[in-house]
Formats: structure tokens, sequence, C-alpha cells
């Protein structure tokens, strides 16, 4: 580039109500990973109101790979849910700018994209209008590398540290908590080569959870990697977020284009299904798509997922997460985010239309 904690044994029981929901719903119309009858899931009332809307253009957040926000896309429109809910999407990669895609969102070029909630209020802040609709987890992916000899991130005081043109608000307010202090570390911009930081170039490297640290093991160098949330920071996985004006004149279509991406996302997430979402994957990203590893940055994600679950319904924005995000991203992202303002960029109506209270994709649509 890319979601106030419940008991410690709610990620199981909410991963297992997913799961069980996915493989009830295996019958419905294209769950069995086969296209199914445009309109199959939904009533022709529901289907015209769909259709009006048009093409629905999707920008992801980084090409193609098999990331939260991308990968259940892309299996949904293999797996025939987007045709089952009479809506004509189309999938557009984005390069990894940011910026860029929240352009395209404001300016209604694009209707919906994979957008972090830190993100999405920076766009909001700058004058760009974009609403925030669903998240999957309070946890980021966002997170800093060190050699597994650095058991304190105080010992990163004097030190260098890489990263990829800045340092994310949350790897900057873990450093802040941690007691490393702005100008306590040599900041250096680095290029996507991880191996800088077991050759020793950097003491410390900004990355993905689910990505730099898994090509380093992979490649027999296991690293230390230090978490946000793990200092009580707020971030956000697997958040969509809209163009205001499709949302107000097309409500249906916004809350089945989460309807049948949610639903990929726990057909996903299943592991007898995993083999088969990474091949649409690869299908779409062709060549520069490496299984092995786009297997391993899914599985990773969604364990993140299953580990920190919201405190509401499945794909709800945490509300009390948004507010700690604006002081967040106030402190450390240089622009000044009101919480009261920040709320209002948000809204839980779409995804709470297509989920019920047990964690399900409500399939077929009412």
């Amino acid at each position: 580039m890319k979601i106030n904690r419940s008991p410690a044994t709610r990620p199981v029981v909410v991963l297992a109500v997913l799961l069980t929901a996915t493989l009830a719903l295996a019958g419905c119309g294209g769950s069995d990973g086969s296209a199914g009858t445009t309109g199959s899931a939904i009533s022709a009332k529901r289907c015209a109101q769909n259709k009006a809307a048009g093409t629905v253009t999707y920008v992801s957040g980084y090409y193609w790979q098999a990331s939260a926000s991308i990968l259940e896309v892309i299996a949904a429109d293999r797996l025939g849910y987007f045709k089952d809910l009479c809506l004509d999407v189309k999938l557009q990669p984005g390069s990894g700018d940011v910026s860029q895609n929240t352009k395209l969102l404001a300016s209604g070029r694009v209707q919906v994209g994979g957008l972090s909630q830190q993100d999405t209020m920076t766009a909001n802040a700058n004058g760009l209008r974009i609403t925030g609709i669903s998240s999957y987890s309070d946890a980021g992916l966002d997170i800093l590398m060190t050699m597994p000899s650095v058991t304190d991130l105080a010992q990163l005081k004097g030190k260098t540290l890489g990263q990829k043109g800045w340092v994310p608000v949350g790897v900057s307010a873990m450093l802040d908590k941690a007691g490393i202090a702005k100008g306590d570390v040599k900041e250096v911009k680095v290029g996507y080569d991880p191996t800088i930081l077991p050759r020793g170039q950097v003491d410390a490297l900004v990355g993905f959870i689910s990505n730099e640290p898994l090509q380093l093991a992979a490649a027999g160098t296991p690293v230390k990697v230090w978490e946000p949330k793990d200092f009580g920071v707020p971030g956000s996985l697997g958040a969509f977020a809209a163009n205001p004006d499709f949302l107000k004149q097309h409500p249906t279509a916004a809350q089945d284009f989460l309807r049948a991406v949610f639903k990929s996302y726990q057909y996903c997430a299943a592991p007898a299904h995993v083999a088969e979402c990474i091949g649409y994957q690869h299908d779409k990203a062709g060549a520069e798509s490496d299984p092995s590893h786009e297997t391993a940055v899914w599985k990773k994600e969604t364990s993140v997922v299953a580990g920190s679950p919201l405190p509401g319904k499945f794909g709800s924005i945490d509300t009390d997460n948004v507010a700690k995000l604006a002081g967040v991203v106030t402190q450390y992202g240089g622009v000044q985010v009101d919480p009261a303002a920040a709320a209002t960029w948000f809204d839980n109506s779409f995804s709470d239309a297509v989920v019920g209270a047990d964690g399900s994709v409500t399939w077929p649509a009412p």
C-alpha cells in the first residue's frame, strides 16, 4: 500500500458462528462457488432499485493482493454474489496511493473502496467528502519490526528507523507510548525490501503485519513484531468507504454491495474455501501473484480479525474506536479531527442492514 475488548473467549465463539453461518448458507444462490441466477437472492423491486444504480465501481487499496477488503470483493464477483443481487460491479485496482483513492471516491468516479478509518478521517479533514461504511476489526495492519534482540522499544533511542515516506499514525502513537519521542530515532526513507532489517541497514522497519514479517519468516529470518494494539492504540482493518452521494441515491445498492462482500468474506475465511478463493485472486492478479504468499497474507489478516473482533455486529463500525482514532490522527497525523465531526463521517446503517444479531449475513436479501 491497504477494527473495549470482549472476554477472551469471544473471538473463538464469533469465528465459530461466522463459519457455521457460512456453511449453512452454502446452498443459496451462488454460494457453492458457481455463478447464481441474476436476482436469485433479491426481490424484483429491490433488483430494479439496484439496477438503477448503474455500474458500481470499486477501487482496491493495493492492486489485487489477498488482503481483507480486496480478496472478498474478487471472490464475491467470481462466486456470483453481485449478480445474485442485481449489482453491476466493476473492479478497479488501486496502486497503494491512498490520496488518489480518496480523490476518486470523493469525486464519484468510483463509488466504493477499501479505506482505513484513519484515511477516511484524514480525507474529510482535508475537505474530501467520504463516508466510512464498515470495518472488520479495531486492530490495524501497521506494525514496527525489529530484530529479536530488541526486547523494549526504548532500546531504539538513537537508532535508525526505516519508513516508506511516512510513519503510520498508529506506529507513531505506539512509539510515543513506549517513551520514544519524535527525534529520538533517525528516520530514513527506504524501499520495499524487508531484508534491510536483518542485514543491519536499519534497526527498525515499518511494515504490515501480513506482509514483511511473513516474507522474512519464509526466508528463515524471523523478526520481532511490535503491534500498536498491544499498546492500546486504535486502528482499523478491512474497512470500506463510499461516496456520500452514491449512498444517498442508491442505499439498497450500497447495502447489497456489503451483503455480497461480507458473505464472501465469511465464505473465504472458512479453511475449506481458502485455496478456492486464493485461486480467484491468482486469476485476477496474474503472474505477479504468489499463491503461497497470498495464502499467508489472507490467513494472517483473517486471524487478526478473529482475534480482535468488534464489540458489535460483524462489519459494524465501533463508534468508540472512531472517537479514539480522531485523537490519534490529530496528534500524529498532522490534521485536526474533532471527534464529534468524525462521528458524522461514518455510517453504520448499511452494514447493520445486512448482518443479523448472530453475526451471519442475511441472505437472501429481505
